[in-house]
């Protein structure tokens, strides 16, 4: 960076115009990529492939801009860090991480009750009228499409929208809080290694030149010409047949062909697990692993269960979601324990103002500690009016938000860009307490629930704290507060106009069948299957979450006491989750494997000038789906999805 470039506010209002436009593209166009061209998903998981992409070409254009008329009208490394920090966030917001699940859960109920499922005499009763739309006709057009001529009616969306943003606001209020609460804790003192963001931290570094010293490795487009010529393989067979596909992956049946053992390729995940410390890479591709053998080895001696358990999660094998959310409770519980030195710190500073300096955080810590008690008593007041029973509403949090601290300590300690929870906040409560003592109002009103932590790929805290680490070197860091709170913001107004446009225009059963129709259902299911059976707490449940807490604890316990103890716990909270972290287990293994050989007969040099090989992949994936999006739209093809997944 020059001087005049270093001078400039990493806050000036161009950047956060520039930056407001940005988040706006990602709220627009990754709705419009899932649920109408049914493309390349670039903003469903924690790999924020939407903000990568569109760093990518704002770095191009940045640099153009810099050749052209100079730094003065560039922007900054600082800058860039700021746009990118908003543009993660903003991933957290339009598809996954909250609008294709929120609007059609507040019409599903009414359109898809029938005299089949009885919802409407079993379930409608107890719902609360603010929680859903309640015009028949603004429901219908929503899944069938308006009548030619006829305004969208959004009137009819605006109490329960207006009742949901009470609830989220808190919600993303006590994420960002938390997630500022233990940045110097996990970042400064315990110095993880957030590879997600390793590769948009280069991307933005500048040395003086005009290209960015990224973009001059031989090395990073060696990378990303393999993914992006694989990628546009894949994307020009949906056109034509006569192009040969690439197959990235295949199974081998085992264990009485029981189980599938997946075998496929990332790009995007050998990557960034080249950032993950040598034994978590190991974890990682072990446990899931492991837990294969141990799924097989259940059905083979006959060892199952018959309770039904959300879709989210470890549906298939509930013993195994069981034992995954014990692990990652005591994955929670060990962390904050060996946090609470920081802890203790944070809270004298919040009380009294001396001690720790927090000049250096997003917030301070009065500011963080009282948003995040206002937030939660919010939070449970929301949850109790909507009809969960109180002592059940402070429970569904308390687990809530375990679940979401583990996953944002394994996505910036693990690298890990897709995964899941073994269960998530609303199953453990049923499960664990029985069905009739959480009745039929709190049953229902824990379906609508599923909007916010249902399937958890994606959510505000991981995008924030994974922000921080970005911005750790930008100046007048408070600023940095309203400009994830304008991403929020700019995210969630343009997704929902976006969703409900194409909704109401080419009607939602048109659209995307999973989050117009199956996904939309599946709250509302759970609920009328638990409310006809009325189960009693599963016994057999808690000795598995018994199973996998004691084992978790003898993890930790090794991992502690043994230096030569090659196995990091981190991997056994998520290994049971089959649907993803299973399927990309090969590709865990394949990054551990090169990153060992090259440290051990190269040695660090040889491991920094392979590092932008890497970083390509990533790009190469990350981009290439982008690219395919545009390219989509410009034709009108609908179907191509090549992924930008992690897997």
């Amino acid at each position: 960076m020059t001087a005049d470039a270093d001078q400039s506010s990493p806050f000036r209002a161009s950047t956060l115009i520039v930056g407001a436009l940005l988040c706006l593209l990602i709220a627009v166009g990754a709705p419009y990529s899932n649920v109408y061209l049914q493309g390349s998903l670039l903003a469903v998981d924690f790999g924020t492939a939407a903000a990568l992409f569109l760093l990518f070409l704002v770095v191009w254009i940045n640099t153009g801009v810099t050749a052209l008329v100079g730094r003065r009208f560039s922007f900054s490394s600082q800058q860039l860090t700021v746009l990118y920090a908003m543009m993660a966030v903003a991933c957290a917001i339009p598809t996954m991480g909250l609008m294709e699940y929120l609007l059609p859960s507040t019409t599903a109920l009414e359109y898809y009750a029938s005299p089949e499922n009885d919802w409407r005499e079993a379930i409608l009763p107890y719902v609360q009228p603010w929680l859903v739309v309640s015009d028949p006709l603004a429901v219908k057009y929503f899944y069938e499409g308006l009548p030619s001529g006829a305004p969208l009616p959004w009137g009819a969306w605006a109490r329960p929208l207006a009742a949901w943003s009470v609830f989220l606001g808190a919600l993303y209020a006590v994420m960002i809080s938390i997630a500022v609460i233990i940045r110097r804790r996990w970042m400064d003192e315990e110095r993880l290694v957030y590879p997600l963001v390793q590769v948009p931290m280069a991307l933005v570094s500048q040395d003086g030149r005009i290209v960015p010293p990224l973009l001059r490795s031989g090395m990073l487009w060696v990378g990303f010409g393999l993914a992006v010529a694989v990628g546009s393989m894949k994307g020009l067979h949906h056109y034509n047949n006569i192009i040969p596909d690439v197959v990235m992956n295949t199974s081998i049946p085992m264990f009485r062909n029981t189980v599938q053992v997946p075998i496929m390729l990332s790009f995007a995940a050998v990557g960034l697990t080249w950032f993950v410390n040598l034994e978590i890479a190991l974890g990682l591709w072990l446990f899931a692993l492991l837990a294969l053998v141990e799924k097989g080895t259940f059905a083979i001696i006959g060892v199952g269960s018959t309770e039904m358990i959300s879709v989210y999660g470890t549906p298939e094998s509930p013993f195994l979601a069981h034992q995954g959310i014990g692990a990652l409770l005591i994955f929670v519980i060990a962390g904050l324990w060996g946090a609470r030195q920081h802890l203790r710190e944070v809270v004298r500073k919040a009380w009294s103002g001396r001690g720790i300096d927090d000049s250096g955080e997003m917030m301070s810590y009065r500011a963080a500690s009282v948003t995040l008690i206002v937030g939660t008593l919010v939070m449970v007041a929301w949850l109790w009016l909507s009809g969960v029973p109180l002592l059940l509403a402070i429970l569904l949090l308390a687990v809530a938000m375990a679940i979401f601290l583990a996953l944002t300590r394994i996505v910036v300690e693990g690298g890990v860009a897709a995964a899941r929870s073994p269960m998530i906040a609303s199953t453990f409560i049923v499960s664990g307490v029985g069905a009739p003592l959480v009745g039929t109002a709190g049953l229902v009103a824990l379906a609508f629930t599923y909007v916010w932590h249902g399937d958890v790929r994606t959510f505000v805290m991981a995008s924030c704290a994974n922000g921080l680490k970005v911005i750790a070197g930008v100046r007048r860091t408070r600023a940095m507060l309203w400009a994830i709170v304008l991403a929020i913001a700019v995210a969630a107004v343009g997704s929902t106009v976006t969703i409900l446009h194409l909704a109401y225009t080419h009607g939602g059963i048109n659209l995307h069948t999973w989050f117009f129709g199956a996904g939309a259902r599946t709250p509302f299911e759970f609920v009328a299957t638990k409310l006809s059976n009325q189960p009693g707490v599963q016994w057999e449940g808690w000795m598995f979450k018994g199973i996998g807490a004691g084992t978790m604890a003898l993890l930790m316990y090794l991992r502690h006491h043994f230096l030569w103890w090659p196995l990091h716990p981190l991997g056994f909270t998520i290994c049971t989750v089959s649907f993803i972290v299973a399927r990309i287990w090969f590709s865990f293994f394949i990054a551990w494997l090169l990153k060992l050989v090259v440290l051990k007969y190269g040695g660090p040099s040889l491991y920094r000038q392979v590092t932008p090989l890497f970083m390509g992949l990533v790009l190469g994936q990350f981009c290439n789906a982008g690219f395919w999006i545009l390219i989509d739209t410009a034709t009108g093809t609908v179907g191509n999805g090549i992924g930008a997944l992690f897997w």
